[in-house]
């Protein structure tokens, strides 16, 4: 299959166009921390539990995925299919309790929730449990 001139034009212009959207939102997210992480705090509560889910998949997804149905047949989706359930509980519950609470990170919002030694253990246990591989 030989790609045309047109195709390229929609190509390059559909690069341009990311490029702009980029290019603004740089300027944009430059300004300060809340910025950059939090667009200003600007974006609705829906949108934001929706980024939430979202940065839970990534290139790997499709591989793991690909795994689950491979060992358990059909009913391997039934594994990822749960996370439709708590990603439905982030972006209608926790999504709101976050913008309201005003943090940046669950850390903080741990550190709102709980106090003293058991939330210095919450986040203690909670960052060996991510960053362990498995």
């Amino acid at each position: 299959m030989q790609l045309t001139f047109l195709d390229w034009l929609v190509v390059a212009l559909y690069f341009l166009f990311n490029l702009a959207i980029g290019l603004y939102y740089k300027s944009r997210a430059g300004k300060n921390v809340n910025e950059f992480f939090l667009s200003g705090r600007n974006v609705p509560w829906w949108l934001a539990g929706t980024s939430m889910v979202a940065t839970t998949f990534a290139a790997d997804t499709p591989l793991a995925v690909t795994g689950m149905v491979a060992r358990g047949g059909i009913a391997g989706n039934w594994l990822w299919w749960n996370f439709v359930a708590s990603g439905m509980l982030t972006v209608f519950f926790y999504a709101r309790l976050w913008r309201r609470s005003g943090v940046m990170t669950d850390i903080e919002f741990s550190e709102i929730r709980y106090s003293g030694k058991p939330a210095a253990f919450l986040r203690g246990f909670r960052a060996l449990y991510l960053a362990i591989p498995d």
